[in-house]
């Protein structure tokens, strides 16, 4: 009788654990359908007529009416959507008007430098981001804990470009401490033979040290102007968990048995705010994924927000679709990752 309870048990949990699993696909797939049908409209509701871009302004009725026939915006709409969505199974997202060349293999080329210059300054906003809170929530309204809050609030506070000038300014321009904007000087950037399209791993599996050092170079001042925004939200938002889940029961209960407030904030309140953590710190990386245009524009980064930026000031339709379907598409999948994360690592949420 209970091995055959025990069995029941662990079948209703492989049925619940698997209806989960389940439905979360099924969420990601709405979602990322969500996003198809988001950019399909935005392409008819462009105030620019795409055959026009092609076939020029002053071309004739029969060419235009040829253009258009070629595109297929003379099919309904749901035809033409699952056109859109065949050429997109198939990696097409059109021709770049700015470039003449696919706007998938463009977004290949930059995306690594969006990646790259996201990545670090991920790391750098998580480490100390996630130092700052634990400092400010062991001492709470203490001098350290203040300077945590006044860092968090400028790094809401302060616009990016601003930021990224006044650094180029002080480290580039006056103190010569940055190499200036730019993943590399021209010196080696027509010489480095590209690998991954990661800089510091292409500079470092060249063997030049002395391109490596100018990668880094060039890479530290927008890793940290873009890393504050990541530190500023996970200290603000690590820091309420922290302080919060110190307010409960079991905490007053450790020290009441004599265990010191460092040894409860590391072993015991940490670890259950992990589930926030792992939040935090998936949704920092996307918005640095989608929110480095600016920082990318004063640094002259080759990534897909500059990529975006130039394509928005030239009309590039297809551009624009190609860069906001993959940055949307990341944005979705990281939310996907992360509450599965949870899932796994926080019992609570089972």
């Amino acid at each position: 009788m209970a091995g055959f309870t025990a069995e029941a048990g662990s079948a209703r949990l492989f049925w619940l654990r698997g209806g989960r699993l389940l439905t979360g696909l099924l969420s990601l797939a709405v979602t990322l359908l969500g996003l198809l049908v988001f950019t399909f409209i935005l392409s008819h509701l462009s105030p620019v007529d795409p055959v026009l871009q092609i076939a020029g302004d002053h071309a004739s009725e029969s060419t235009y009416v040829q253009v258009r026939h070629e595109l297929g915006l003379d099919q309904p709409l749901p035809v033409q959507f699952w056109r859109y969505l065949v050429h997109l199974a198939h990696g097409n997202l059109g021709i770049s008007r700015l470039t003449n060349s696919p706007v998938a293999s463009d977004l290949l080329r930059t995306f690594p430098a969006t990646f790259e210059l996201a990545t670090c300054a991920m790391i750098f906003g998580a480490f100390f981001g996630i130092l700052l809170a634990l400092v400010a929530a062991w001492k709470p309204g203490s001098v350290v804990d203040n300077i945590a809050r006044m860092i968090s609030l400028l790094g809401y506070s302060v616009p990016v470009f601003w930021l990224g000038l006044l650094g180029l300014l002080l480290f580039y321009a006056v103190l010569h401490w940055s190499a200036g904007p730019g993943r590399l000087d021209d010196i080696w950037i027509y010489t480095l033979e590209p690998k991954t399209g990661l800089m510091l791993v292409d500079s470092w599996l060249s063997g030049d040290k002395e391109m490596f050092r100018n990668t880094i170079a060039h890479l530290w001042l927008p890793v940290v102007v873009l890393g504050l925004l990541a530190m500023a939200a996970i200290t603000r938002l690590l820091r309420a968990a922290l302080l919060e889940e110190s307010s409960k029961e079991y905490v007053t209960l450790a020290r009441a048995k004599g265990a010191s407030r460092g040894r409860i904030l590391l072993l015991h309140v940490f670890p259950n705010v992990r589930g926030t953590l792992i939040t935090v710190l998936v949704l920092s990386y996307t918005s640095l994924l989608e929110g480095s245009v600016l920082t990318e524009t004063v640094f002259a980064w080759p990534g897909v927000g500059r990529y975006m930026t130039t394509a928005l000031f030239a009309s590039d339709t297809p551009a624009i679709l190609g860069s906001t379907l993959l940055i949307g598409g990341c944005f979705i999948t990281l939310n996907a990752l992360a509450d599965a994360l949870t899932y796994l690592t926080d019992p609570r949420t089972r």
